[in-house]
């Protein structure tokens, strides 16, 4: 005869104790971030210009930008990243200056932000015509690197205006600077920031890719005056970062008259300089799974390194690599009429 026993007040006790792990594990922050995929956005909305169309073309192009999410990981997300679609886990150290906290770093993302929107707005008013006066007022840091040697020295925001006696413009001024000198050289740094012009000295290490070649440690970009001929006014809401300036910079050319995405729902992530050129971005990985995702046909994206990833994690999506901004705009005119 067979018989049936009910589970004891031990068994119970086991099971209550497993769930009050995995809700710990749930709910519990842990030490590092979790970088995810968002969902492509369409810009149109987010982009407003004096004299220029309230609305788009009547096709069904679309022009979108792409963004992450980011937030503390839950201890299982520490555990089992792969639970999540596309997670990257990240220390802290890689999302923010050293000795800067979040609340600081969300600003200078924010000053990055609007700049880029600057830029954007010039590069894209140049390629249709019209005048633009931008003067390049130095090299600006935009990050500084975890262990090296601009490390309490220089901080996001400053302006680089000359090294050594040299006057320094721009970001490539600065680069051939820095050329003529070597790793252990003792550099010397005319650097503007919040509290006026200051001296700074900073010895710079080999590249750890070339070592003849010596660094700081510090990403960098164009420091301008930029002076428009009209109004542009871009709204990104809560999402910082330079990452959208090629996106932005079709959608304004849009709204100017320009058929730009010619019936095609096109996704573009990179970041403009003043000269056109376009820049490599962060998360590219996530960013090409919500490209495929959001069921985008053309993939604009910087280059290099970030071309390959999106390659792979985009399968579905025609991945385009530019280098500039005029490439991007050739690269739309010549794809084969809309279905």
């Amino acid at each position: 005869m067979k018989r049936l026993f009910a589970p004891g007040p031990l068994a119970g006790v086991g099971l209550l104790l497993l769930a009050g792990v995995a809700l710990i594990l749930w709910l519990a922050p842990s030490d590092r971030y979790i970088v995810l995929p968002d969902k492509a956005r369409s810009v149109a909305p987010l982009v407003q210009v004096k004299n220029g169309r309230a609305g788009r073309q009547t096709d069904q192009g679309e022009i979108y930008f792409l963004a992450v999410f980011v937030r503390k990981a839950t201890l299982l997300e520490r555990l089992f990243p792969w639970l999540r679609d596309g997670a990257t886990l990240v220390p802290a150290s890689s999302l923010r200056t050293p000795g800067v906290s979040d609340e600081a770093q969300r600003r200078i993302d924010e000053r990055d932000m609007s700049q880029s929107q600057s830029i954007a707005a010039a590069v894209a008013l140049r390629a249709l015509g019209y005048k633009v006066v931008a003067n390049n007022t130095g090299a600006q840091v935009t990050n500084v690197i975890t262990g090296m040697p601009a490390v309490g020295k220089l901080k996001p925001t400053d302006v680089i205006v000359a090294l050594g006696g040299t006057p320094v413009h721009s970001p490539a001024e600065l680069r051939r600077a820095m050329a003529r000198h070597q790793p252990g050289d003792l550099l010397r740094l005319s650097v503007r920031g919040s509290g006026g012009l200051r001296s700074v000295k900073i010895r710079p290490v080999a590249d750890p890719h070339d070592p003849s070649r010596p660094v700081i440690g510090v990403f960098i970009d164009q420091a301008a005056q930029i002076r428009l001929p009209f109004r542009v006014t871009i709204d990104p809401g809560n999402v910082v970062g330079p990452s959208a300036g090629l996106a932005f910079a079709l959608e304004i050319m849009e709204k100017l008259g320009r058929d730009v995405d010619r019936g095609y729902r096109v996704a573009a992530t990179g970041e403009l300089e003043l000269n056109g050129e376009v820049l490599p971005i962060g998360a590219i990985h996530q960013k090409a799974i919500e490209a495929e995702k959001s069921h985008v046909e053309i993939l604009l994206v910087p280059a290099g390194d970030n071309a390959a990833v999106a390659r792979r994690q985009a399968r579905k999506v025609r991945v385009i690599p530019v280098k500039t901004f005029q490439q991007a705009l050739h690269a739309l005119a010549t794809l084969p009429p809309h279905a």
